[in-house]
């Protein structure tokens, strides 16, 4: 009999939703240069432009301030990254302004292309957080007054503990000392409403895998006026923004998913925030010695991080996949390091418990069958991973 497959990480990535897979088939044959003058290339621009401006509407954005990349982690490298472009030294740095600020719980392209900047020379100062992953606007407001800031770079909602932050508050301190303002909004655009002039963002990422549509292709919103540089040098595709032929079909689904997120997301958030109680509830009930990692109010429906005491998150992950339950151990960005999660360790528990995590992340897949499956299954798999351990006392 085949093994029940329940799929928890969809802050990974997440399947693709039926309507996108059918939206690329059905273009399948659009295969022309959207640069190309002639029909096909009409046809193929034509459609890149349709889902261009249907994203630019899901965040507010107007169609011209949405610009197509390969992924969410290169649109935040291109914005990171044009604070050492020659074009831009006299804006960014005409009155000194040299350094960057970002948090310690960022994803790891923005803190690995931070500390690429950092070996060019630019100086970057890092936030930390309180124990949910909060910044505080404390924080915030002394690093500004007493450092020469250009560019702030604070993620929306974490991809490992679900916190979201206050980012209508944080441009807010931010533009009041004359600097720009990036989120990285790729786990919270199509789980939760984001409008770009209501949260005040200069730039903004975004990524078609987290929303049910293809692998490969990001997009990054540029406000009208603000300066830019770009990362990719070549030809003139997206208007000098981002060379390279466009990826047609990967943008026609990522202009579908967002219009199925258009349709299914906010029923979708009070459902998933039902199975996340629910989840926390049992969890609490038949498991002892648990913490809740992440922000108990102010976080994303989908996303329950969970540190067990005495257990190892990669011996949990890999018993609960033999049981046809897949989570993850944090980001899977980083999963290649057995180091504990630097977003668990920033919040200020011990390394211990931080090892001892998953991450449940669920999806417009997920089922009341599919929580009642895990919270059966998981007791168990914790006794036998805590019995096997000998940093476990409470046997």
């Amino acid at each position: 009999m085949k093994r029940k497959r329940v799929y928890l990480d969809h802050n990974a990535t997440t399947p693709i939703h039926p309507e996108v897979k059918k939206a690329i088939e059905r273009s399948f044959d659009n295969f022309g240069n959207p640069s190309s003058l002639h029909y096909e290339g009409r046809r193929a621009r034509a459609s890149i432009e349709r889902a261009r401006a249907d994203i630019a509407s899901f965040i507010g954005a107007s169609p011209e301030e949405i610009t197509f990349t390969g992924s969410g982690s290169e649109a935040n490298n291109t914005i990171l990254s044009m604070f050492v472009c020659p074009a831009m030294s006299c804006t960014y740095h005409a009155e000194g302004r040299n350094a960057i600020v970002t948090t310690s719980i960022e994803h790891p392209c923005i803190l690995e292309t931070a500390r690429c900047l950092m070996d060019k020379g630019i100086k970057v100062l890092y936030l930390g957080v309180d124990k949910f992953g909060k910044i505080k606007m404390e924080d915030l407001r002394k690093i500004l007054e007493t450092k020469n800031v250009g560019l702030v770079s604070i993620m929306m909602a974490n991809n490992e503990i679900g916190t979201i932050q206050d980012i209508n508050q944080i441009a807010k301190i931010v533009h009041e000392k004359g600097a720009l303002f990036h989120t990285d909004a790729v786990q919270a655009v199509g789980k939760v409403p984001v409008n770009v002039r209501e949260l005040g963002a200069d730039f903004l990422t975004l990524s078609a895998h987290k929303i049910y549509g293809p692998k490969g292709v990001g997009a990054m919103y540029v406000k009208k006026g603000i300066p830019f540089c770009p990362l990719i040098r070549g030809g003139h595709q997206e208007k000098g923004r981002r060379a390279g032929t466009e990826n047609t079909l990967g943008i026609i689904g990522f202009g579908e998913a967002v219009r199925m997120r258009k349709k299914e997301m906010a029923a979708e958030e009070k459902r998933l925030a039902k199975f996340k109680e629910t989840l926390k509830k049992g969890i609490e009930e038949k498991i002892q010695d648990v913490l809740f990692n992440g922000h108990p109010a102010d976080s994303l429906a989908s996303t329950l991080n969970v540190s067990f005491r005495g257990a190892e998150g990669e011996a949990i992950l890999l018993y609960l996949d033999m049981e046809g339950i897949a989570v993850s151990t944090g980001s899977a960005c980083a999963s290649g390091s057995l180091d504990p999660s630097h977003v668990l360790l920033a919040t200020g528990i011990a390394a211990e418990e931080a090892h001892g995590s998953i991450r449940i992340s669920m999806g417009r897949g997920t089922t009341a069958g599919d929580i009642k499956y895990v919270l059966k299954i998981l007791p168990k798999v914790i006794a036998k991973v805590r019995g096997m351990s000998t940093a476990y006392t409470n046997k």
